[in-house]
């Protein structure tokens, strides 16, 4: 018993110790971003402020209000539509598999490892083309297109546990494709969707690259700006710190409100039963 406890204690240590070192620069970022600007240095990086100012919020959030509304009419149809067709793909390609099904999906999972920086080019020039380049519209477009391989692997992994019977069943009273996928897959993947939603909810969110080469002025999304409000000669530490916490405050609520339904999503595609 003495050393089930002491090794129990032993775990209790290593772990509260890697919570306090991963929130160290959490505190750091909170601290500063209610400091005024005098107090900002790297000897008081650790002090709590003498006095607490929200200055550097009201500033950050004047400057980041657009593009916080841009990021949202780009997050949110970005995700439900990528959410949708790679409920489609994977339905297809785990319920009504045809000739040629896996190099299919096997070519869609290519997709997930082409980076970013091999493509920028001739995807800016195919924006131009088609007039969407500068446009949260070619944002929405590039990120639904690059969320189907993993939006398409998570569903299929998911759909794959559920009875073949019941689409045999459907089938035999005269349900057609459409009609399966919205009476009965729809209702039974949820959880799927929760998954889906939240992963791509929180990676296009956060993206910065195809932001950054594809908008500019107008158009930006959240974390480009949130790049150009360190200045150009003096960087405002508090104020910088006070608009990444603001810009990841909604990744940060979704994960807090609806976290559980993630790690619950995630196991029900894992077991086949």
């Amino acid at each position: 018993m003495p050393a089930i406890r002491l090794s129990r204690l032993s775990l209790y240590l290593v772990l509260t110790t890697m919570a306090v070192v991963f929130i160290m620069p959490v505190y750091v970022m909170v601290i500063t971003s209610l400091k005024p600007i005098d107090e900002v240095s790297l000897d008081r990086m650790w002090q709590l402020p003498t006095s607490i100012s929200f200055e550097s919020y009201k500033y950050a959030y004047e400057r980041l209000a657009p593009n916080l509304l841009n990021t949202i009419y780009l997050v949110v149809p970005a995700t439900i539509l990528s959410a949708l067709l790679g409920s489609l793909n994977g339905y297809v390609l785990s319920k009504w598999r045809f000739k040629g099904s896996e190099w299919v999906f096997t070519f869609l999972l290519f997709g997930m490892f082409i980076p970013y920086q091999s493509i920028l080019i001739p995807l800016i020039e195919f924006l131009r083309q088609i007039g969407l380049y500068n446009s949260i519209g070619g944002l929405i477009l590039v990120h639904v297109v690059y969320g189907i391989p993993i939006t398409t692997l998570i569903f299929r992994n998911f759909y794959a546990a559920i009875p073949t019977e019941l689409i045999e069943a459907a089938k035999i009273d005269g349900a057609d494709f459409l009609g399966i996928y919205r009476h009965i897959m729809l209702p039974l993947s949820v959880s799927g969707f929760v998954v889906v939603c939240i992963w791509q909810f929180t990676n296009i969110w956060n993206e910065f690259l195809f932001a950054v080469s594809i908008t500019s002025s107008g158009s930006q999304p959240i974390m480009v700006a949130l790049q150009n409000l360190s200045g150009s000669q003096i960087v405002h530490w508090n104020v910088q710190m006070a608009g990444a916490l603001i810009a990841a405050l909604p990744t940060l609520l979704v994960y807090i409100l609806v976290g559980k339904y993630f790690v619950r999503g995630l196991l029900a595609g894992s077991v086949k039963g």
